[in-house]
């Protein structure tokens, strides 16, 4: 079992959520979110969100599905961010998860 989590802008919600379909992953839950970046740091999320003293209205989805449709999903993202012409892809990570309640 692996945790799929996929960040966006909320403009991109839809795009997130069509590529997890071709992945064949149909069900996941979203939630929107607020990225921050004030610029006066340096750590890890920097590269985050964009430059800039700003708020980013955003989402989260998430979904536990199988190994084999979560790197789908990774695989499928990272097309549709190499063919995008503007600077806000879409952020995914695959998690392990060790156990679970049935």
């Amino acid at each position: 079992m692996k945790l799929l989590i996929i960040t966006a802008l909320k403009e991109y919600s839809d795009q997130a959520a069509a590529l997890l379909k071709k992945a064949e992953i149909h069900v996941f839950s979203a939630t929107d979110i607020s990225g921050f970046k004030d610029g006066s740091s340096h750590n890890l999320l920097d590269d985050w969100f964009t430059a800039g003293e700003a708020r980013f209205d955003s989402v989260l989805v998430f979904s536990l599905t199988t190994e084999e449709k979560a790197t789908a999903a990774l695989k499928l993202i990272e097309e549709y961010n190499h063919s995008l012409a503007e600077d806000f892809p879409l952020r995914a990570f695959i998690v392990p998860v060790d156990n679970f309640s049935k």
